[in-house]
Formats: C-alpha cells, sequence, structure tokens
C-alpha cells in the first residue's frame, strides 16, 4: 500500500467568495483551460436505486476509466470531488477548493491528493507529479480571478480550436448577413464562436450570451434565433430531468421532441413541460465548428447552480454543515432516488434534512444546518432552490416569441401530438366598428389603416416578447410567457391608437382587448402551433365584455404580483358577468381609455 500525497496552493483576492464561486467552481470550463481532453460518462442503475458513475477518457498513451461520485459542496464555500480509477498509476485522486470570506475579500485554498497504485505512480509523485499540477492551478485560480476584478474578457485561456477548412470565411460572410438584417452583435458572436471556450460555446444560452455581452435578453435571443435560420447556429430541443436538470433527450425540431425520457443519473423516468423542462439552445453549425462528444466535467457544480448544498453522507452519519441559505423555497431530496419534500424558508434557522431510505423530511430547525442519514445506505442529500434555471430559455418562451414565428413558422408539433403548457398569458384584440370605417372612408383607405393598425399591433407585442398566434378578420390573438409582459404590451397598445388617432385626418381607430392567463394545451393546426381551452375561451369572452379604448383583464391575471405593479395607481373598475360558455360569472377589471393615455 503505498502512501497518500497532498498539496495545497493558497491565494487572496479582493473578490468575495460569491463572486469568485461560479467561476472557480465551473470545473467544465477550468479542466478544458487546463488542457484535459473530453470525457464520457456511463451511469449505470444499482438495486438501491443509486447509480454508478463511470468516466472514460483517453490521455496521451493512456485509457483511463474511473469512479466518479457527484461532487460534494456549499454553494460560494468549498466543493471536493474524488475520482477512483481503474488499473492506473493513480489510485484516487481528490481536488477540493475552498473559499474564506477576508475582509471584503476572500482566502482561496486549492488542495490536490493523490493515492498512488503502484510503483510507477508513486515515483510519478516523487518526480514532481503534483508541483506541475500546481503550476497549471495557480495559473488558472490567477486568471478566473482576474475575470472577476473585470481585467479580462474571459474566465480562462482555452486551447485554440480546430476548425473546420473555410470556417472563418463562411463565419464572416453570415455575420455580414446577419449585420444587413438589423443584429448589431453579430461580429461579436462570431468572434467568439470562433474562439469561445468549447464548455460555453457548445451548449449556448441566449440569455447568459445576453449578460455576458451586455446586449438585452431578446437581442440575443432574436440574434440566435436569426443565426440559425441562416446556418450559422444549430438550435436544440433538450428534454431536461427535473430532478438533476440535464439535458437527458435531445432533438433537432420540435416535432422529434419525445413526451418523455430516462434520466441514468437519477434513475427517474420524467414527462415534457414546455414551461418547465423543455430548454432551447444553440450550437455552432458543424461546418462552422464541431462540437466532440462528451464533456470536460459532466458533475461540475457550475451545472448546477440551483443545488445549494449536496452532501454524501454515510449510514447513521449526522453533519453540521456552514451554508448561508437565502429565503425562498426549497427542496429537500436525495441524489439517489426518492422522496423529497418542498418547504418555504423564511429566514433564521434552517430545517434539518433527514433522510432514512427513501424517505426525506424536514425536521426541526437548528442553529447551524443539520444533516442526517438514518438509513442502512449512503445518501447524497440536495438541498436546491426551486426557481428555475436563470438562464434557461424555455420552449414556452421562444415559441410565444414574434422572431421565433416569423423564422421558423414550420417548426411544428407532429400531428396528433399536444403539450400541456402550465401557464400562457393571451390577447385578443378586435378593430371596434371596422364595417362603418370601410363605409365612410371608402375601401382602399380603410384598408390602409387595417394595415397600419396590424403593424403597429405586430411591433407592440414584439416589443414586449409576445407573438401573433393568428389573426382573424380584424381580430389578432396573441401569446405571452410572462403575465406582466402582455398587459405593458397591451397598454402600449392603446396609448399608441390613442397617439395615431390624435394624428390621423381620416378618424378614429378603436382597439377591444382582453387579457386572461392560465394553463392550455400547445397543438399544431394548420401548420402553426396554436393554443385551445378553456383559457384560450376566456380570453376571447373578455375581449367581448371589452368597450374599446380600453383593456379587459381577468381578476385572476390582475393578481399576478407583477402585474400588480403595473396596475398600482390605475382608477379601474372591478365588473363580472356569466360569459357563454362559463356556468359561474366571472370577475374582471376594466381599465378605461383616459388612464391608458396618461400612464
Amino acid at each position: 500500500m503505498f502512501a497518500a500525497v497532498q498539496k495545497s496552493w493558497n491565494w487572496t483576492f479582493d473578490a468575495p467568495p460569491e463572486a469568485l464561486w461560479p467561476v472557480l467552481s465551473d470545473t467544465r470550463r477550468f479542466n478544458e483551460a487546463a488542457g484535459f481532453p473530453r470525457y464520457v460518462l456511463e451511469e449505470i442503475p444499482r438495486a438501491d436505486g443509486s447509480v454508478e458513475h463511470l468516466g472514460r477518457a483517453k490521455i496521451g498513451p493512456l485509457r483511463l476509466t474511473w469512479e466518479e461520485p457527484p461532487f460534494d459542496f456549499v454553494e460560494n464555500r468549498w466543493f471536493s470531488q474524488t475520482r477512483r480509477f481503474r488499473g492506473a498509476p493513480i489510485r484516487e485522486m481528490t481536488a477540493r477548493l475552498d473559499l474564506e470570506p477576508l475582509g471584503r475579500g476572500s482566502a482561496v485554498r486549492w488542495t490536490l491528493r493523490m493515492v498512488p497504485a503502484n510503483l510507477l505512480g508513486a515515483l510519478a509523485l516523487r518526480a514532481g507529479l503534483l508541483r506541475r499540477a500546481g503550476v497549471t492551478i495557480d495559473k488558472l485560480v490567477r486568471q478566473g480571478a482576474a475575470f472577476v476584478a473585470g481585467e479580462r474578457g474571459e474566465p480562462f485561456e482555452v486551447p485554440a480550436p480546430d476548425l473546420p477548412k473555410g470556417a472563418r470565411e463562411r463565419v464572416w460572410d453570415l455575420v455580414a448577413g446577419l449585420e444587413r438584417d438589423g443584429h448589431a452583435h453579430a461580429r461579436q458572436l462570431g468572434d467568439w464562436l470562433l474562439a469561445g471556450s468549447e464548455a460555453e460555446v457548445g451548449r449556448i444560452r441566449p440569455r447568459r450570451l445576453a449578460r455576458s455581452s451586455g446586449v438585452e435578453p431578446r437581442e440575443a435571443i432574436e440574434l440566435c434565433l436569426a443565426g440559425t435560420k441562416r446556418g450559422l447556429l444549430d438550435m436544440r430541443w433538450d428534454l431536461l430531468c427535473p430532478r438533476c436538470r440535464g439535458a437527458k433527450a435531445t432533438s433537432a425540431s420540435l416535432d422529434e421532441l419525445p413526451r418523455g425520457a430516462h434520466c441514468p443519473s437519477c434513475n427517474v423516468d420524467y414527462g415534457r413541460d414546455f414551461s418547465r423542462n423543455v430548454e432551447v439552445t444553440f450550437r455552432p453549425a458543424a461546418a462552422v465548428r464541431r462540437i466532440a462528444e462528451g464533456g470536460f466535467c459532466l458533475s461540475s457544480p457550475g451545472l448546477t447552480p440551483h443545488v445549494k448544498v449536496q452532501q454524501a453522507l454515510q449510514p447513521g452519519e449526522e453533519r453540521h454543515v456552514e451554508a448561508t441559505l437565502v429565503p425562498g423555497v426549497y427542496r429537500l431530496r436525495t441524489v439517489e432516488v426518492g422522496g423529497e419534500v418542498d418547504i418555504d424558508y423564511g429566514g433564521g434557522r434552517f430545517p434539518s434534512v433527514i433522510v432514512d431510505g427513501s424517505s426525506v423530511t424536514a425536521g426541526p430547525p437548528t442553529d447551524g444546518l443539520l444533516l442526517r442519514n438514518a438509513g442502512a445506505a449512503e445518501r447524497t442529500v440536495v438541498i436546491e432552490s426551486r426557481a428555475w434555471v436563470t438562464n434557461a430559455l424555455t420552449a414556452h418562451e421562444v415559441t410565444t416569441m414574434q422572431a421565433f414565428r416569423d423564422l421558423f413558422g414550420a417548426e411544428t408539433l407532429r400531428p396528433g401530438d399536444d403539450v400541456e403548457i402550465n401557464q400562457v398569458t393571451l390577447m385578443f384584440t378586435d378593430l371596434k366598428g371596422s364595417t362603418a370605417l370601410y363605409s365612410r372612408i371608402g375601401d382602399a383607405r380603410a384598408y390602409g389603416i387595417v394595415r397600419e393598425h396590424f403593424a403597429f399591433l405586430a411591433r407592440a407585442i414584439r416589443q414586449h416578447d409576445g407573438a401573433i398566434v393568428k389573426t382573424i378578420g380584424d381580430a389578432v390573438m396573441a401569446a405571452f410567457a410572462a403575465p406582466a409582459d402582455a398587459v405593458r404590451a397591451a397598454l402600449a397598445v392603446q396609448r399608441e391608437i390613442g397617439a395615431f388617432n390624435q394624428a390621423s385626418s381620416e378618424g378614429g381607430v378603436i382597439i377591444k382587448l382582453g387579457l386572461h392567463e392560465g394553463p392550455c394545451i400547445a397543438v399544431t393546426l394548420n401548420d402553426r402551433l396554436d393554443y385551445f381551452g378553456s383559457t384560450v375561451n376566456l380570453a376571447a369572452r373578455l375581449q367581448g365584455r371589452s368597450e374599446g379604448d380600453d383593456i379587459v383583464m381577468s381578476a385572476t391575471l390582475a393578481r399576478d404580483p407583477a402585474v400588480k405593479q403595473l396596475l398600482r395607481g390605475l382608477p379601474m373598475t372591478a365588473e363580472a358577468a356569466t360569459l357563454k360558455g362559463f356556468d359561474t360569472a366571472i370577475p374582471y377589471l376594466q381599465i378605461r381609455s383616459p388612464v391608458i393615455s396618461a400612464s
């Protein structure tokens, strides 16, 4: 038996731990920059519901296989991972990062511990294997800290990618086309695709791209959609596991997206929810940059920012963990198949987490975070935020954007397929008195006004991240992922109509407008995505209650917290009416023209 060898490296930086953590815990990018190859992960279910994770990679002449259990970590404080190799000179390697507050900055420590498996491994350690690893670690940690301080544009220097022949010329030709289409940041995207980290470029999230580029999210999303249409990018529909949130099924088109999938990491089957676990991501087209299979670290804390604490506990083990958890809704569960419980944490002492076999319960609050495994098998405890992935662009969101409808109208579900949408906000508008308008000013002039009315409706809807689903005569049906966006669009429509009427010599145009939000079914109808259900029917009926130059919205929509903020200070009337197709009176609010014009 050979003795373990351990070495630590220490730094101090001006940035606090919460600023350094997202960079230094992103071990995918760290490992890529360190020159490690991609590897594949095989996940083998065990009889007790846990999963064995086997990594495989080739490093020089060596073909390595190792067991890779999940990381142990506490967000903003530390992580630790151990790999147990099979048939290699090193039997076991543990890497650990610690971040400690130091005034307004941080003390950072990186520790490597290696256990040789044979004489060759022992000689390699004696010859300075850890020392050489430390040179690379020191360089990358300093680069990451410089990025956090704003001294670098990217966290780490990465090896130059091996691009296909003619890729650069192809990229700049496509970028020029995007710039002609009005996408001002296309060149920035082109630079990133050609030189960016493969860990990031291989799965592009437009919202993350927007934050790193300093642009509005809609601008980045529309750039990615337009880039896909031109052939610069490929669009992917990822079906995410609701537990680990990894993409366990991916399709190149919406009609190929399965209704469900199996997650080998969590050993669970799960279904499809457009508004929760179907994410739209992008990657370079193969002619621009080829992305190999596998990853640089397939269980990195950087991949699961919603997980705040993850700890492996032996049978009967009780552990006190120092963690800072902000008030919010959390889920307590295990990595292994088993129970889970949601809690609404208001601050103060956090409930203890008690695991007993497949049972997970929230115990009494304690000073410090208490984790207990009362069962007979090892279990990995997880405390995760129930807030959805900050950077995720869901299928529901993208299909309610006008740019997607304009560019990818042919992206539809399979015939006979349907998708449940947990929440959508629908807008119905109609042009009041259009028949009288045609009679008063003549068909040609009236038709011009009607076309102009459609144009500014489309503009207001698009500017507020919505999409026109269809037009029916002079009426419009539009959909929005966020309730507040729909209300902002409605206010903008009526304001713009007011300004148009003041400037027009042809007489006033009056729009009736109704809004409602709720669940519905998405289907393909007439070769486009459409919505059906009682939410659709009620939104249409509320538009019928509109008198024109007003907004009628359901009381349900008005109760949304973000909508409440928009309505604050606006005088309105509360009404209720029995609407066709509904058995009971429906409460609604009516906001009238003078208020809209002044808002």
